[in-house]
């Protein structure tokens, strides 16, 4: 190869970099910016939605929230089959876990953060598991966005879904 080409093509990589650097550049900004306003607050105890939000949804525990108030939140399984089928659902959906508690096999208690494809916001989900002395199991669900005023649906439809694996456990 000449010293003219490789001068040629240098440039040509060199411009191709900043290219690609231009464009990514937002995204790498915005990531920057989600990473800084939305660090991981671990929740202890169940929490609940405000009165006029638009980014969370909760049903159950008497505190139905943005959900169809009509749904049960009980199943005829067992808690260890209810965990099972959560467990899976955490898994499929990579979920990264926060707090993870369980008493005597009565309770069991999660929150875990789903991350969403492109933007990478990060969601908080809490599920809490008790144990019936009839023998099934009594859930409450909770999805929350951490940034934004509202949630174009994600929150609720991530409940329904999870609601309808808890269902079916």
């Amino acid at each position: 190869m000449e010293p003219e080409e490789d001068i040629e093509s240098s440039s040509k990589i060199k411009r191709n970099a900043l290219i690609v650097f231009a464009l990514l550049s937002p995204l790498l900004l915005v990531q920057a910016w989600i990473f800084g306003a939305a660090p991981d607050v671990p929740f202890a105890t169940m929490p609940s939605c405000e009165s006029n939000s638009q980014n969370c949804a909760h049903l159950g525990g008497g505190d139905t929230f943005r959900m169809d108030t009509e749904l049960d939140t009980t199943n005829n399984a067992e808690l260890n089959t209810s965990l099972d089928a959560l467990t899976d659902w955490v898994v499929e959906n990579d979920l990264r876990i926060l707090v993870e508690e369980s008493v005597d096999g009565e309770e069991y208690y999660i929150h875990a953060v789903a991350i969403t494809p492109f933007w990478r916001f990060p969601d908080d989900v809490v599920v809490q598991l008790r144990q019936l002395s009839t023998g099934g199991t009594e859930f409450e669900l909770h999805s929350q966005s951490r940034l934004g005023q509202g949630d174009l649906g994600v929150n609720p439809d991530r409940l329904l879904e999870l609601h309808a694996v808890l269902g079916d456990a």
